[in-house]
């Protein structure tokens, strides 16, 4: 194990054990007494168990991995892509152009903002991938009732994921309980709706103490994903945040990494972190290697 490993061990046990007490959660991360976090522990969960996983490494291993969802790296990389395009001067032939090529190349979904969606949902209505919309795109300020309605408005034009934006501001400020009722109340109607919500926490404008509660919130208030940004905001997805969301996560909740990903080997190490969705506008261009990918998002 590299010391850059270690050191993120330590920091996710700090940071989780922080949050779970600031949350009320279970006792402080690394308890190794009958029945705590680390009582059935293999040796993998660095989130919740660094000591245990300390034990491992001083037994001779070099490396200790993640074992949750997607830790293994798929072949078939487009299955994990929302072919993405939310410029603002996108016309109506990008947005064709967009849809005929996810048809083609079989992508998860198309992510376009909500007043294309009607258009997308036409377009993709023989094949099977989903449309995406986006909700408080892109500061998250938005008051939750209008997030709310935006986030019906985009499921009746044909939406069946909606990605939306936490209130950086109320995060960043510990307005704890704002921020999980305006996940909560987005959540709530994409899922009387059948269709899934994903939670961008923007990891580039946060700290790690502040990504981890993000992640933590969403999951409370019973969002399907989380995700790393907008593409609109500085930084974009890296693999020490897909890896530090999804040790907070755990297993089974969703992982969206996003912003600045336009290669394949972007992907495969996003995957490899624990992603388990990607979203590109370079999506074509990642899984055919076409050198030269651009584009926000």
């Amino acid at each position: 194990m590299t010391e850059a490993k270690y050191n993120r061990d330590e920091l996710v046990e700090r940071i989780t054990s922080q949050v779970m007490l600031a949350l009320g959660g279970p006792g402080a991360v690394g308890a190794t007494g009958p029945g705590g976090p680390c009582a059935n522990c293999a040796g993998a969960c660095a989130a919740q168990c660094a000591m245990r996983v300390r034990d491992v490494v001083a037994g001779g291993a070099s490396r200790v991995e993640y074992h949750g969802q997607a830790a293994d790296v798929p072949t078939d990389l487009a299955r994990y892509i929302d072919h993405t395009l939310l410029r603002p001067d996108a016309v109506v032939g990008d947005i064709d152009k967009l849809c005929a090529e996810a048809a083609e190349f079989r992508f998860a979904a198309v992510c376009v903002n909500p007043t294309w969606v009607r258009r997308a949902a036409d377009d993709l209505r023989d094949s099977d991938v989903g449309v995406a919309s986006v909700v408080g795109f892109p500061f998250g300020a938005t008051p939750t009732e209008i997030k709310v309605f935006e986030a019906r408005r985009a499921i009746r034009d044909g939406a069946r994921e909606i990605d939306m934006v936490i209130n950086i501001g109320a995060l960043k400020s510990g307005m704890a309980a704002q921020v999980r009722e305006d996940i909560a109340r987005v959540a709530d109607a994409c899922h009387e709706a059948g269709a899934l919500c994903k939670v961008i926490i923007e990891t580039g404008l946060l700290t790690d103490e502040e990504k981890v509660i993000a992640c933590r919130l969403a999951q409370q208030a019973k969002a399907d994903f989380v995700k790393t940004s907008t593409g609109y905001a500085k930084g974009g997805a890296t693999v020490f945040d897909v890896a530090l969301m999804r040790e907070t996560v755990g297993p089974k909740m969703g992982v969206k990494a996003s912003g600045g990903i336009r290669t394949a080997e972007d992907v495969q190490d996003m995957i490899a972190a624990g992603a388990t969705r990607i979203g590109a506008s370079a999506g074509v261009k990642i899984v055919t290697g076409e050198k030269g990918a651009h584009g926000q998002y």
